[in-house]
């Protein structure tokens, strides 16, 4: 019969969110007993149990709570009185400890030049998963893109169809030309990732925004993007330019500022 760790491996390894809710405290007549699990998995599926009934619909809304927001959680039950609040009136007491299982980030590259190939290499080295996108076959293989995990050689406007993007994708359009952007983008940002950004100047970025207007796309929508990339860091080389681009990337990510570390004041 397949384990619970199992099907936790599985989801791991699938690049899909869940949370592990397991019983560490149990006193008391109550539904389970320490050491029972439930495996929560982000689409609303589940395995195992933690005592079902109202206790397990009040993880269930927890367990979906810290997938959100990644954060660990230790619940306390009584079971004594529904009037005052109890899930139950078994008698006892239960204490439940909720882990979210967070799948390792996306870095979904669109264009596999000098540039996105730099970019590969360094997110995978800051443990990203890569995804690699080019409608130019030679751009997308893993000869030419030895840190690329997953390969999309189709157009930009494909890519959400063939590719599941989510709230753990990063996207990087370091494409050839705004053309490429505007035709691509609109399907793009129909999509709810974490963070999209543009690679090149003001003035193509200008440029680009301007026809994506033209095409009927809300300026709202348009606005998700962040271009030009990357933090000012006067980058020129492919492996600069990745530099640049990880660390806006990680600075969102991570809820930094940006600062120059002997700006920010002491805690001290």
């Amino acid at each position: 019969m397949r384990s619970l760790y199992q099907d936790i491996v599985e989801l791991e390894e699938s690049g899909k969110a869940g949370a592990l809710c397991t019983v560490i405290k149990a006193s008391g007549s109550t539904p389970r007993h320490e050491g029972s699990k439930l495996l929560y998995y982000a689409d609303g599926r589940m395995k195992g149990s933690v005592g079902g009934g109202e206790v397990e619909n009040r993880v269930i809304e927890e367990a979906k709570a810290a997938i959100q927001d990644g954060k660990i959680r230790v619940l306390h039950y009584n079971m004594v009185d529904p009037l005052r609040g109890d899930p139950g009136i078994c008698g006892g007491q239960l204490d439940i400890y909720i882990e979210p299982i967070i799948p390792k980030p996306t870095l979904l590259i669109v264009g596999g030049g000098h540039v996105g190939k730099a970019l590969a290499h360094l997110a995978k080295w800051l443990g990203f998963r890569i995804v690699i996108s080019d409608d130019r076959v030679e751009f997308c293989t893993p000869e030419f893109q030895p840190d690329g995990e997953i390969f999309l050689p189709v157009p930009m406007s494909d890519i959400s169809e063939k590719f599941p993007i989510d709230r753990f994708t990063y996207i990087v359009l370091t494409t050839r030309g705004s053309d490429v952007d505007v035709e691509g983008l609109p399907t793009l940002l129909e999509s709810k990732p974490a963070y999209i950004g543009g690679i090149g100047s003001k003035r193509r970025w200008a440029v680009t925004r301007k026809q994506l207007l033209e095409k009927g796309v809300s300026a709202d929508k348009i606005d998700q993007v962040h271009s030009p990339i990357g933090l000012e860091l006067q980058a020129e080389t492919p492996e600069e330019i990745a530099v640049s681009i990880m660390a806006e990337i990680l600075m969102l990510r991570n809820g930094g500022t940006g600062k120059k570390m002997n700006e920010l004041k002491s805690e001290d």
